[in-house]
């Protein structure tokens, strides 16, 4: 066949059907048809066509600066301590919203976010201890179980964590969105330019599943915050 000549195919649904009716009598599992199609790559010399992996936007520091400058003149203390919280531990949003009061150790400068297989300890700067101390202490008082409370009272929603912050962005001017996991983005990339190694950033970033990270799983969370504790001081914010 010459070449930019076109190739008359037999409709994808219609093929499978027909490779169905052949394979049905053996009751193939996944495994085996797995193996079934890479033979098939093979012999017909197909290669894998792979997407290459979209890199997340992570802001800039002067982005950094410019959000949390208003959210500073914003002048909701409980506003600025959770965008704190964000960029202090890298938490997400799901884990943000459930830290209770008892998962903060103010002694060693750590929470505990997540539950169970995905729960871990973060650190955050010492010098973040008593503004942290005093909202806690507020928080007691009120009878408050959660970190983190809204004005009725109850924990607060995903939902309204993200309404919040995009309220900010909005203020601030940015063209892009300034969301909790933007944050995170931004602190583990922040730490990684530091130099901080990957070993002393896994046990924190709670990815125990990246390749490049795997091997690290392990490492006490002593060592990591040592890492942490050397580069937060130049901290932006």
């Amino acid at each position: 066949m010459s070449e930019g000549e076109s190739v008359k195919r037999t409709p994808p649904r219609i093929k499978a059907g027909q490779v169905a009716r052949l394979l049905k009598p053996e009751r193939p599992d996944y495994n085996y048809l797995r193996e079934i199609f890479r033979h098939l790559r093979k012999s017909l010399a197909v290669k894998v066509v792979t997407t290459p992996r979209k890199l997340p936007y992570v802001p800039t520091e002067d982005e950094i600066k410019r959000y949390y400058e208003t959210v500073w003149k914003g002048g909701n203390i409980r506003h600025l301590l959770v965008i704190k919280t964000f960029l202090y531990t890298g938490a997400r949003v799901g884990e943000l919203v459930n830290i209770k009061l008892d998962d903060v150790d103010l002694d060693k400068c750590r929470i505990r976010v997540g539950d169970g297989r995905g729960g871990r300890s973060v650190p955050f700067p010492e010098t973040f201890k008593v503004a942290l101390a005093v909202h806690m202490e507020n928080m007691r008082r009120r009878g408050a179980s959660h970190l983190f409370v809204s004005t009725w009272g109850g924990p607060y929603s995903e939902r309204g964590i993200r309404k919040v912050m995009e309220s900010y962005m909005k203020k601030a001017g940015l063209k892009r969105s300034i969301s909790p996991l933007k944050l995170r983005h931004f602190l583990l990339t922040w730490m990684k330019k530091r130099g901080v190694d990957d070993a002393h950033i896994q046990p924190y970033s709670g990815h125990s599943s990246m390749r490049s990270l795997e091997v690290y799983s392990k490492l006490a969370i002593e060592d990591a915050q040592e890492g942490y504790d050397k580069v937060i001081k130049e901290f932006p914010v």
